[in-house]
């Protein structure tokens, strides 16, 4: 399911393309209260095929201190954030920061450094945001928390089961640590590079987190943190 802003262009074209599959909108003004009024007809669409949802109370017109207000709950309802395009100064970031602060995932799509509209996205890149060029990277880092595969990763006739995988053995502990280092790794490549179920990944790497032998990083990432640290 995808959240978004019922905003124009992106935030559209997301509603827009995932009405089939669930989509929720997200409002700065009162349920009965869309903006900007071009997106009337979806927003109707929503309310029938998806859901909409607000703080404001019915009848409140949105102001435009609303609107980063509401990117919070954008950023509280989702497992990860993608910002597809924002100048440096963007409500976008603001989502990203908020994203960030919740412990979420913060993805971002690389642009032209001599486009003004992919400054944003470039810099939260060289922050630590992870870099996407297509849908499989996001789905690949959202699997271990969300105990899913992408579907390329099975068969249609055998869907994985991973409720049922096997717990991890002390050899796929080593096998994790020896993978990780003090630089930031994304957690997808740890499974490609341990050849581990996603699920035991999450789990080695929780029973590490609260052992505290690693450092979570935005964008999903994690670090070995050394002894004395």
């Amino acid at each position: 399911m995808l959240v978004s802003g019922l905003a124009r262009g992106i935030d559209a074209a997301v509603h827009q393309a995932s009405l089939g599959t669930g989509t929720v909108g997200v409002l700065a003004g009162g349920l009965d209260r869309p903006y900007p009024p071009e997106n009337d007809a979806l927003h109707a669409a929503l309310c029938d095929k998806g859901a909409v949802i607000s703080e404001m109370p019915f009848g409140w017109a949105p102001r435009s201190r609303d609107f980063p207000r509401r990117n919070r709950i954008v950023a509280g309802c989702s497992y990860g954030l993608l910002v597809v395009e924002a100048a440096i100064r963007s409500g976008s970031l603001i989502s990203a920061r908020l994203a960030n602060e919740m412990g979420r995932l913060v993805f971002a799509i690389p642009g032209s450094p001599l486009d003004p509209r992919a400054a944003g996205t470039n810099g939260l890149i060289k922050q630590g945001a992870s870099l996407v060029t297509e849908a499989r990277d996001i789905l690949e880092a959202l699997a271990p928390l969300i105990g899913k595969l992408p579907p390329s990763y099975h068969t249609a006739e055998e869907p994985p089961d991973l409720a049922g995988a096997p717990a991890p053995e002390e050899t796929d502990r080593m096998l994790v640590l020896n993978a990780l280092t003090v630089a930031p790794v994304e957690v997808d490549e740890l499974i490609r590079f341990t050849g581990l179920m996603p699920a035991q990944i999450a789990l080695i790497l929780l029973e590490l987190d609260l052992a505290g032998r690693i450092e979570r990083h935005p964008g999903g990432k994690v670090s070995l943190l050394m002894q004395g640290d």
